[in-house]
């Protein structure tokens, strides 16, 4: 029996995808409760800003290590633990009554987090052949997306029925179990497989020392552009919608919490829309730059309208943001096409992570900072204090843009002589 033909290998697929679908989710619930948590635990703007950012900050920084140490080790033994990891974080949160166990909650969960994607591409690349690879990589992106969906409305309407701590314990109670089914599909259940050998083994090629290839990739100018163009995309919004979307919804417009939620929700289904449309858009015209810097063009012009209209925008104009913002989220997968296309496959690992490191960065960066503003406007009208945050997303979004211009595009014969 082979790996890749097994119907074995659908069990594996449902099982990381339920476990990627439950874990993104907990990136951006906790933004459901800031307000609540400010009130009942006598928390500032900026501490609820750190707990975001802390997350994100463990998600962005172990996301090149995590990349060289799987493809050294193996991904399923990371994948169990990361589920674990974010597992027991979340029930911590749910547990927690000061902010010191809120924040070490939320660092378990970014470095349980952190060991996720990465996993699960390389998991799902030894499952499948390449032709269903793409596909099924696609899906799990669409299962991403539906995580960050069931945190917004649905775990909103449990939190207002039963409070806030039983959904984190439950999805924390989850996650534990997840890992430990993790274990039995992906460690204990293929060691009874008796697997066919059809490649003969080559012998192996002197690996690159790590210090040296890093340096080559942190000095190109490509990778760099990749960097920057996740950092506007994803972490303007991933960084906003995990921390103060919902309460400026509330404060500003006086939504209720569900209501608020919803927003998320119109950026979402942008998200869900941005990666596919976009991708199509840049086969037919044979040009990732073109789209991509549109696509950033329209994100920075979102973000400063919130600038231009006094934090305030009227409510319909406040839905074609969220979704445009969402799409771009989406359509930040033309990241790890700009990295598939410039840069040799034993590189595209470790260039990813890079790219994807530059997204979750920004992402760390505008709660705090932005929590940070909120605080120094505390005693003014709600909106003035919002007003003066969407500065931090304008900046990060002209980063992006920056980013989209200085990519190096290369011909298609170029690339069709990169693959011979």
């Amino acid at each position: 029996m082979e790996k890749q033909t097994s119907k074995y290998r659908w069990v594996v697929f449902v099982s990381i995808l339920f476990t990627y679908l439950l874990i993104v989710s907990q990136r951006t619930a906790p933004g459901l409760i800031s307000d609540q948590l400010m009130k009942d635990f006598n928390i500032s703007a900026a501490t609820i800003g750190l707990l975001t950012s802390i997350q994100f900050f463990a998600y962005a920084g172990l996301q090149i290590p995590i990349g060289i140490l799987s493809d050294r080790f193996g991904p399923n033994f990371f994948l169990v633990i990361g589920a674990l990891l974010n597992g027991i974080g979340t029930l911590f949160y749910s547990l927690a009554s000061n902010e010191v166990v809120f924040l070490f909650a939320r660092l378990l969960v970014g470095i349980g987090d952190a060991a996720i994607w990465v996993n699960l591409v390389l998991i799902l690349s030894q499952w499948f052949k390449v032709r269903e690879f793409i596909g099924l990589l696609g899906i799990a992106g669409m299962a991403g997306s539906l995580g960050f969906l069931l945190a917004t409305v649905p775990f909103s309407a449990w939190i207002t029925v039963s409070g806030w701590r039983v959904p984190f314990f439950t999805t924390g109670v989850m996650l534990i179990l997840t890992s430990v089914l993790l274990y039995f599909v992906l460690v204990k259940k293929p060691k009874s497989f008796v697997w066919n050998q059809t490649h003969t083994k080559k012998p192996k090629k002197p690996r690159e020392k790590t210090v040296v290839m890093l340096r080559r990739i942190f000095s190109s100018r490509q990778a760099w552009a990749a960097f920057f163009c996740h950092f506007g995309t994803v972490g303007t919004y991933v960084g906003f919608i995990g921390s103060w979307a919902v309460p400026y919804g509330m404060h500003v417009y006086g939504l209720s919490r569900s209501d608020s939620s919803q927003l998320i929700m119109v950026g979402l289904v942008g998200a869900m829309i941005g990666a596919p449309l976009t991708s199509w858009i840049s086969s037919r015209i044979d040009s990732i730059k073109r789209p991509y810097i549109m696509v950033h063009i329209f994100v920075f012009l979102s973000w400063a309208s919130f600038l231009l209209m006094n934090g305030k925008p009227p409510i319909y104009f406040l839905l074609i943001i969220f979704f445009i913002t969402g799409y771009g989220n989406g359509a930040s997968a033309l990241t790890f096409a700009i990295v598939r296309k410039s840069f040799d496959i034993k590189e595209v690992g470790v260039v990813s992570g890079f790219a994807n490191m530059g997204g979750f960065l920004s992402a760390v960066l505008l709660p705090s900072i932005f929590g940070k503003v909120l605080d120094h406007f505390h005693s003014s009208a709600s909106s003035v204090g919002y007003h003066y945050g969407f500065i931090i997303p304008v900046l990060f979004s002209l980063l992006g843009l920056l980013g989209g211009t200085i990519i190096v595009e290369k011909s298609k014969k170029a690339v069709q002589e990169q693959a011979i």
